[in-house]
């Protein structure tokens, strides 16, 4: 399966848990994730999709630390089955 593929399937199912997922776009700050999941309730995810087996690189890793410390959730989703964990 596709990046794009699993990218897909997590627009979905957010918005049929009743949230948008904006793709994040950030000029001049590289490394942020590829989505920004907003939920009911005011909860706020970011996750950066991968293929399947690809892990993300120094700098967003780094990025997401950042996130983290912030008290920001940062998902690395490389497989659709970890979709439903991440919007619980």
């Amino acid at each position: 399966m596709r990046e794009k593929e699993i990218e897909q399937k997590l627009v979905k199912a957010v918005k049929e848990k009743g949230g948008i997922c904006p793709k994040l776009v950030s000029p001049g700050t590289n490394g942020m994730p590829d989505r920004m999941v907003l939920l009911p309730a005011g909860r706020i995810v970011f996750v950066e999709v991968k293929a399947p087996g690809q892990k993300p690189r120094p700098l967003q890793e780094r990025r997401h630390s950042q996130l983290r410390a912030l008290g920001f959730e940062v998902f690395v989703l490389d497989d659709p089955a970890q979709i439903q964990h991440l919007l619980s």
